[in-house]
């Protein structure tokens, strides 16, 4: 049975037992807590503590989740992935143990005639918590399995909860046994590699309290009602019903391993190969894993959800290359996965290309990376060697691996082949160091989930009327005023809060626009100012205002009210970033599409997916575009329409957004513009005013940045532009039009001037050769040539009058060191002759010994090495130890 199938069948089975299928939320919630979505059952977090009331007493859904804590054991294990599919029925205070029971045996069990998957009940094993003596009855005298097959088990595994503060319960595992081939017998207390566990039966009724692991924690009290929250694994009963061994030889993940053969040439389940089974493991998982969260709007990144990608998409591309792929093959996993997974995510269809364009770049990107990482390794090998060692040490293996992304695996790799070792112990401790500061980090910063419940009452009436499409002035009734947390009657002068109102006029931020202020006032005299809006769960308007004069009662009748000025400015940012969208596409194509935007009054950014820089004429050419489409004082028209309809029509919807059934078209000039969006708009494109862009740049792998002025912040701008080149044009004495090039040749003399001051110098340190050598000083059998040079020498300087020392002193041992300082810094330079490196005395070596002493570091060859340091009063020393290396070499 395909797992697409397999999807069907659950959520029909649900249906039909009443229960309201609730599509899968993004990956990406508003949670402090969790970077992903963990479980099926994280959507519905606000129901079941009872901050928000539920779209129905029953529901279903299939969730998709994402787990990465213990990435690093992907395809080591064949169980686990980091994206599931969590298949889930879930019961707000209607049904209990009984019925969530039933409703899980009776679709594993029943035959496929009768919509069920036909699993033999004799190899079901359930498990219930230590006590729940009414489960356990349940099971034996109601489903009629035998007492033998019914397990308990205590807190860690039978008692379920988020790891965080909040709901929690005692739970009832359902287990499938794979048979004597794969362990011993005894059900899953015996051996859970026979016995996988396939279903999750939590009886929700608890609420937990702060603490570690899964037993270190206090149980706070009941819920305000018994809940069921259950999860099937779906790739799990796809590996039993497909007659698989493993989750990575089900019809989802197969064919990506299937492409990694054919790129690589290695085969999977080889004899000996489970290294490459390992990998072949890890492409699939991950890819499949990075694919959904860039279609939830996911870019690589350096931290965060992002970070957590591109070390994903950076794993896939060092599993490749170590089972043997040197090309790029990011875009073939990606088909094959896009091909797989579409028929559950249409949404991935139509995100295709722009899904394999920031993947394939972050590929390019990071084989950029790995060839800057060898050179890298190359010098830490030369100075392993230079050090007369045979092992890497741990902490440059770590250096490479956690500053430069340098994989481990081919640290080691590598090593090998230049006949070296690694210090695999070191590493693993500095790793593990690194892990338990994140973990600390991560546990400190977990302070449970936000408390929604005093807005409970407020989401219960439905949303806010919002009026300030038609209307900057709106009369409103005050539903509630909310301060430090908690509800209060009245709100007095110098409080800040935030108030309800049932309708306002004032935006609350949305979709890249900021939120609109303005006032609140009474016919009483009350009056307070708003400086920002928010939404609660996507419906409820909250305005962060402080009460000027008189006081707010809750039921008052108050005008809320915009500032023009703002929202104008608001206004003509929002259909500027339209604008500036449209002329993007127009230049780079449709493949351009948006990554995020942020407009405030006379400014805007947008971002955009692609892999190079604009040109000059490409940024021109997108701000002539702009400009003439406000020239065209084009007509702004907002209409609601079906999302299907509204995407049939060319609407442009936002990559990664989340949208409901009805959905708002913003249409401007026709066919120029056409857009999903829920902001405020100009009413025609001549009121954005003037569109000038400012720069373009990279934000992130695969993500450009355009940022802009419009209107009179556009205005300013150019002004003041024009005055610095009048300014400019008086002090050059020429008209502003050859500005550009008198300014170019007076750079090109002054880099003229620079290079012969730099001959300059450089023949007058040549020309101090002989009287260098002549001061050179024997220590033992060695010359030594060190010297402070005290000419404002630069490193380059340095290195080259070190190298015709060394020249000059022939076959004889003899070590060069040159100093020099010049604006706070100390660059210096050793160089050895060969009978010298015959002695023990290389450079490299010599220069580690003298850099700390001076603040500084380097490195280098055995015969020439550079670096630099801060401590210029420390020459001396350092030239004193010199010699002692030198004496005691012999």
């Amino acid at each position: 049975m395909q797992t697409h199938e397999i999807r069907k069948r659950f959520l029909d089975h649900f249906v039909n037992a009443g229960h309201t299928e609730i599509p899968s939320a993004s990956l990406i919630l508003d949670d402090p807590n969790q970077l992903f979505v963990v479980a099926g059952m994280v959507p519905f977090v606000p129901y079941f503590l009872g901050d928000q009331t539920p779209p129905a007493a029953r529901a279903t859904s299939i969730q998709k989740c994402v787990r990465t804590l213990d990435i690093e054991e992907v395809g080591i294990t064949t169980r686990h992935n980091t994206f599931f599919q969590m298949a889930g029925n879930f019961s707000f205070g209607d049904y209990f143990k009984r019925e969530a029971i039933g409703f899980a045996w009776s679709l594993l069990t029943n035959p496929l005639s009768q919509g069920g998957f036909g699993i033999d009940p004799t190899r079901l094993w359930p498990t219930v918590y230590l006590d729940d003596d009414e489960a356990e009855g349940i099971w034996r005298d109601e489903i009629g399995v035998p007492a033998e097959r019914i397990q308990r088990r205590g807190l860690k595994d039978n008692y379920w909860s988020m790891g965080v503060p909040g709901p929690c319960g005692p739970c009832s595992e359902i287990f499938y046994d794979r048979g004597p081939e794969y362990g011993v017998e005894g059900g899953p207390e015996a051996d859970e590699d026979r016995y996988i566990e396939i279903w999750n039966l939590v009886f929700m009724q608890n609420v937990r309290g702060p603490g570690g692991g899964k037993d270190a924690f206090e149980i706070l009290g009941p819920l305000p009602q018994k809940n069921i929250d259950t999860g099937m694994g779906v790739e799990r009963v796809a590996c039993i019903l497909q007659g698989v061994d493993n989750v990575y030889e089900t019809d989802l993940l197969k064919p990506v391993i299937d492409v990694a053969q054919r790129l690589t040439g290695r085969t999977y389940g080889a004899p000996d190969g489970s290294a490459d089974d390992v990998r072949f493991r890890v492409i699939a998982d991950h890819t499949r894993t990075a694919v959904m969260l860039i279609a939830d709007g996911v870019t690589p990144g350096n931290d965060g959800r992002g970070y957590v990608l591109r070390r994903l998409l950076r794993r896939i591309v060092r599993a490749s290359r170590l089972l043997g792929s040197q090309e790029v093959s990011m875009g073939a996993y990606v088909e094959s996965v896009l091909a797989t997974m579409a028929p559950s995510y249409p949404e991935l269809a139509e995100r295709g290309a722009a899904i394999t364009a920031t993947a394939v770049g972050e590929e390019t990107a990071f084989l950029a990376t790995l060839a800057a990482g060898s050179k890298l390794f190359d010098d830490a090998a030369v100075a392993t060697t230079s050090a007369g060692k045979k092992q890497i040490s741990g902490a440059d293996a770590f250096t490479l691996h956690d500053t430069y992304g340098f994989p481990i695996d081919l640290t080691l790799e590598m090593a090998a082949e230049a006949g070296l070792t690694v210090d695999e112990q070191g590493f693993t401790e500095l790793m593990a160091e690194q892990r338990a500061r994140a973990k600390a980090d991560a546990t400190a910063r977990k302070t449970g989930h936000a408390d929604q419940s005093v807005y409970r009452e407020f989401l219960d009436r439905g949303p806010t009327e919002f009026t300030g499409f038609d209307e900057l002035v709106s009369e409103a009734t005050v539903l509630g005023i909310i301060g430090a947390g908690s509800s209060q009657p009245v709100a007095t002068p110098g409080q800040q809060v935030e108030i309800i109102l049932d309708r306002t006029p004032l935006y609350a931020e949305a979709g890249g626009q900021t939120a609109d202020v303005g006032s609140i006032s009474s016919s009483a005299g009350a009056r307070a100012q708003v400086t920002d809006v928010q939404k609660i769960a996507k419906s409820v308007f909250r305005h962060v205002a402080t009460v000027q004069a008189g006081e707010f009662a809750v039921g008052d009748v108050v005008v809320a009210q915009v500032d023009p000025r703002h929202r104008r400015g608001a206004t003509q940012g929002h259909s500027g970033t339209h604008l500036i969208g449209a002329a993007l596409r127009q230049v780079l194509g449709s493949g351009a599409t948006q990554a995020g935007s942020l407009n405030r009054p006379g400014y805007l950014r947008f971002d955009f997916r692609a892999q190079s820089g604009l040109s000059d004429t490409q940024r021109g050419e997108i701000e002539e575009i702009a400009n003439d489409a406000v020239e065209s004082d084009f007509p702004v028209n907002t209409f609601e329409a079906g999302l299907d309809e509204a995407k049939a029509m060319g609407a442009m919807a936002l990559f990664g957004e989340n949208y409901g059934e009805r959905v708002r078209v913003v249409e401007i000039g026709g066919p120029f513009s056409m857009e999903l969006c829920g902001g405020t708009h100009v009413t025609s494109s001549a009121q954005v005013g003037p569109v000038t862009v400012l720069g373009e740049a990279s934000v992130g792998s695969g993500v450009r940045r355009i940022e802009a002025f419009v209107g009179l912040d556009a205005y300013r701008y150019l002004s003041r532009e024009r005055a610095l080149l009048a300014a400019v044009s008086s002090s050059l004495k020429v008209p502003s039009e050859q500005v550009p090039d008198r300014v170019a040749g007076i750079v090109e003399r002054l880099r003229e001037a620079e290079k012969q001051l730099e001959k300059v110098r450089a023949d007058a340190a040549r020309a101090s050769a002989a009287t260098l050598i002549a001061r050179a000083q024997r220590s033992g059998s060695t010359l030594v040539v060190a010297a402070r040079l005290d000419d404002g020498l630069s490193a380059g300087d340095l290195r080259g009058l070190a190298t015709d020392l060394r020249g000059r002193l022939g076959s004889e041992p003899g070590v060069v060191a040159l100093f020099s300082a010049m604006d706070g810094k100390v660059p210096f330079v050793v160089a050895t002759t060969a009978a010298a490196r015959d002695l023990g005395l290389a450079a490299g070596s010599v220069l580690g010994e003298v850099a700390p002493l001076i603040g500084g570091r380097g490195g280098g060859k055995p015969d020439l090495a550079q670096g630099s340091g801060t401590d210029a009063d420390a020459i001396d020393v350092a030239l004193q130890r010199i010699q002692e290396l030198a004496g005691a070499a012999g």
